[in-house]
Order: C-alpha cells, then sequence, then structure tokens
C-alpha cells in the first residue's frame, strides 16, 4: 500500500502583501501636523509680541548700564547720576503706564507708584528713597550703588498696578 505524502508538505508558503509604506501619511497625521503648525505659530507670534513689547525694558537696562558704568569711571558725581536715574525710572513709568497715571505723581506719591509696581518697599524705606524729593538738596548722602541696583531690579520686574 502507498502512504499518502505528508499533506503540510504540499502547502505552498503565504504570500505577504507588501509592506506600508510610511507616504503618504494617514488623515489623523495631517491633522496633527496641522495643529502643530498652528501651535508652533501662535507660540512664535507670542513669543514676538513679548519680545517687541519689552523693549523699553531693554533700552532702560541699557541706558542704566551706561549710567553706571560712567559711576564706576568717576566721571560722574552722583547727585547727577541719581537725577538721571530718577530721570529714567520717570521715562520707563511713563512708557509701561502711561503719562495721566505717571506724570503728576510727585515726592512720597511716586516713591510710593515705584512700591507698588515692583512690589517691594525699598523705594519708601530703603535706599531709593533718594529718589524723592531728596534729589533736589544740595548735599545728597546716598549709596548710588544700591540706588542703581534697586533701580534696575524695578525696571526688570514691574507689573501692572
Amino acid at each position: 500500500m502507498n502512504t499518502p505524502a505528508d499533506p503540510l508538505a504540499q502547502l505552498k508558503n503565504i504570500h505577504l502583501p507588501p509592506p506600508v509604506s510610511w507616504w503618504p501619511p494617514a488623515p489623523g497625521w495631517w491633522l496633527a501636523a496641522l495643529l502643530a503648525a498652528a501651535l508652533l505659530g501662535l507660540a512664535f507670534r507670542w513669543l514676538w509680541r513679548r519680545w517687541a513689547a519689552n523693549r523699553y525694558r531693554r533700552l532702560a537696562l541699557a541706558a542704566l548700564t551706561r549710567l553706571e558704568a560712567r559711576r564706576r569711571a568717576g566721571h560722574e558725581p552722583s547727585l547727577p547720576l541719581l537725577r538721571e536715574v530718577a530721570a529714567l525710572l520717570r521715562r520707563v513709568a511713563i512708557a509701561r503706564y502711561g503719562r495721566p497715571t505717571v506724570a503728576r505723581l510727585t515726592g512720597d506719591q511716586w516713591l510710593a507708584f515705584l512700591d507698588r509696581t515692583g512690589n517691594t518697599d525699598q523705594f519708601s524705606t530703603g535706599p531709593g528713597r533718594a529718589l524723592g524729593t531728596m534729589l533736589y538738596r544740595p548735599e545728597l548722602e546716598a549709596d548710588t550703588e544700591a540706588v542703581c541696583r534697586l533701580a534696575r531690579r524695578w525696571i526688570r520686574r514691574h507689573r501692572p498696578c
């Protein structure tokens, strides 16, 4: 008697389909790419506006750095330097808060405004006191380095009232 051949040996190999191409992507990937592009565009726009809105801060910090360099070089007595720092702070405040809000402030009101917007009390009670009515005295005893540090901190960190 003949033994039939092994039936499994008579089977042919499985024909696999071709591999899935990576291009074109599925519609979900297109949607994800569009969403990512939109979010990147919005983030770039937000960063650009923030950078442009803070231009006045960068310019003020550069001006303060020049004033400090003159102080360190010994070319400027402290009273005129402090007057220039006070004028710089006023220009920054006008740029940020507007002339109607800032222009009428003098003396203790001005120092209180700087304290409130800078979240500090160093203008009313600390070295920043020299930027108030003390600027108009003939003799001024003030730590110009501390006043410049305080002005730099206010320029960097001032916030809405």
